[in-house]
């Protein structure tokens, strides 16, 4: 197995299963921003020029891997450093709740309002159609949700593993994501996923749920410099 391509999902992921989702340039690759704002790169060479480019499509985007090179128009406004820890074996955990795949357009809308609560800013419009999106209604409010969001030709990104904070410490987080990561295997790949290092306690539930650290990996917020970010 390829696990090589983990060192820079980003690109792989747009050169494989996702590659009508790119914006290309030489050596640099970004998702069309209304999917996910995220690019990756094997070159440095005219880096800081196409990242100018994709900043006027978005001008709040994050680069994955290896530091960026940008010029004056561009800012780092976080370099979240994150864990990728991925998953060998499927997880044996009872489902207890009904989990449903949210894949009408309401089901769609309800998954980003839920997400945007969360975590603001990491789910656009059509992220959703990146992978299978699976969920927990209650009183037919969703309160739960896990998916995929990158995806190559051998791995999968499980990601947005959210719970209303109305709804925690139910267990709808581990039986989603075990739904979920088995989906993939079952897909014939293997699941990752990504956390900030500063959130021990998502780290620790995922090493409960199997999955194993395998390298630390950082997400560049890049945005475009304005009057008023002009400063930092």
């Amino acid at each position: 197995m390829k696990y090589y391509k983990l060192d820079n999902p980003v690109w792989n992921s747009l050169s494989e299963t996702h590659k009508s989702l790119a914006i290309e340039y030489d050596g640099t690759k970004f998702y069309k921003p209304q999917y996910c704002p995220f690019g990756g790169f094997k070159k440095i060479d005219k880096l800081d020029l196409y990242i100018d480019k994709y900043s006027d499509l978005t001008d709040n985007f994050f680069i994955v891997g290896e530091k960026p090179v940008f010029n004056d128009n561009i800012i780092v406004a976080n370099n979240l450093l994150c864990s990728q820890m991925i998953l060998n074996t499927k997880i044996d955990f009872e489902i207890k709740e009904e989990i449903i795949e949210l894949k009408s357009e309401k089901h769609k809308l309800d998954l980003f309002d839920l997400v945007c609560v969360v975590y603001p800013g990491f789910f656009m419009t059509k992220t959703a159609d990146l992978g299978k999106y699976f969920g927990i209604y209650k009183n037919n409010k969703l309160v739960a949700v896990t998916g995929e969001r990158l995806k190559m030709n051998e791995f999968t990104e499980v990601s947005a593993v959210v719970t209303h904070p109305d709804y925690i410490r139910k267990g709808y987080a581990k039986q989603l994501i075990a739904h979920t990561s088995n989906y993939i295997f079952d897909e014939g790949k293997t699941p990752y996923l990504h956390v900030a290092e500063t959130n021990i306690r998502a780290i620790k539930l995922y090493e409960k749920m199997g999955f194993k650290m395998r390298k630390k990996i950082s997400f560049w917020n890049l945005k475009k410099r304005t009057a008023n970010n002009g400063n930092e």
